[in-house]
């Protein structure tokens, strides 16, 4: 048996180690994100004062969150899904065109994206565990596949004038008594767009999925280990095939999410979100072994992401190259974090019974 699988009288998966590990990675997330965040508030003012820059971070990474979202399924169950950036970008370009030449409306998009993210889930997912294909190498050939659909769908920007489309891309939703006053002194509201409640209900929903259904405990007992899986009657290809087919409905969703905040079709959308989705679940405290994991790591793993990206511009170093050299900084340091949780379980396991029957 997996580390922290155990069953009950009735052969119930109970949780045990497995969501201990996964809370101590998400606390360690969080604690990382306030100190970072707070930090910023104290020691550089400026922007970090104003609650409407912390909603910012949502607004601008409702897609990633949900990407993050879909990377953690897969990854708690030991797999890898590097797909979800170039399926982000086919989904917001055949979107864009369909909106301006071909009539579409939001419904259409909406189906776009869907049907987009759920092909590449169902195919990939089918090729991974029922063919046995490395996850790995699957993904890289659905990145190559969707970055030459895009290109062959426009190879020219695609910029969206529909109303309808406009009317919900400009929507806000006021946060009450979170606004603050301009240089000029006027009251201005803060504000989330449409996608942030999107991806928070995402996070919500998935969370319950993990902690509370027997899918989610699936999902934990074959990334611990496929064969203690099997023992416990647990459908090992089904549940890998499940967790790559939800993660393309959410890439497929996550695209929706990015089109709606950037309004056009472009080949370099989504650039470069599979690994900042990837960073994403592992500062989040997603094991790259698979078996520990939660969403709401993944989702404090974007904050923490894109906060630390905040401060090295504010601190004067607006190239690209002094964000990527702190981001893999901090992303060395939750390897290493999570190194030493799993030197601790294999400590803690040595002597011990894995399968506690009472």
């Amino acid at each position: 048996m997996p580390k922290g699988i155990a069953v009950d009288k009735q052969g119930r998966i109970k949780e045990r180690t497995a969501m201990s590990d996964t809370n101590l990675l998400l606390t360690i997330t969080v604690v990382v994100f306030f100190i970072l965040y707070l930090s910023a508030v104290f020691f550089l003012g400026g922007s970090f004062t104003k609650p409407q820059n912390f909603l910012n971070i949502l607004n601008n990474n409702a897609s990633l969150i949900v990407l993050s979202c879909g990377m953690s399924l897969v990854m708690i169950t030991g797999g890898i899904d590097i797909s979800v950036g170039a399926v982000t970008c086919l989904v917001c370009m055949v979107s864009a065109v369909n909106l301006e030449q071909q009539g579409g409306n939001m419904l259409t998009v909406i189906l776009i994206g869907l049907g987009i993210g759920l092909a590449f889930g169902v195919i990939q997912g089918f090729l991974v565990a029922h063919l046995g294909i490395q996850p790995f190498i699957i993904s890289l050939a659905g990145m190559f596949f969707a970055k030459g659909m895009t290109t062959i769908v426009s190879k020219e920007p695609v910029r969206v004038t529909n109303e309808g489309f406009l009317a919900v891309k400009e929507t806000r939703i006021i946060v009450p008594g979170l606004g603050s006053a301009n240089k000029a002194g006027e009251y201005i509201d803060a504000y989330v767009e449409v996608g942030v409640v999107i991806a928070l209900l995402v996070v919500a929903l998935l969370f319950c999925l993990l902690r509370w259904t027997k899918l989610g405990r699936s999902f934990y007992a074959v990334g611990g280990s496929n064969q203690s899986a099997n023992m416990l009657g647990i459908n090992v290809r089904r549940t890998k095939f499940l967790a790559h087919v939800l993660c393309g409905l959410l890439a497929g969703l996550g695209g929706i999410l990015y089109f709606l905040h950037v309004g056009s079709g472009d080949v370099a959308n989504g650039a470069g979100d599979e690994m900042n989705a990837i960073a994403s679940s592992i500062i989040g405290g997603t094991l790259l072994t698979g078996g520990v994991g939660n969403v709401v790591g993944s989702f404090f793993g974007v904050l923490s992401l894109n906060t630390i990206k905040r401060i090295v511009s504010s601190l004067g170093f607006d190239e690209a190259w002094w964000s990527n050299i702190t981001v893999a900084a901090m992303l060395c340091l939750f390897l290493v974090i999570q190194s030493v949780v799993l030197l601790r379980k294999s400590a803690g396991g040595k002597g011990k019974g894995t399968v506690e029957k009472k």
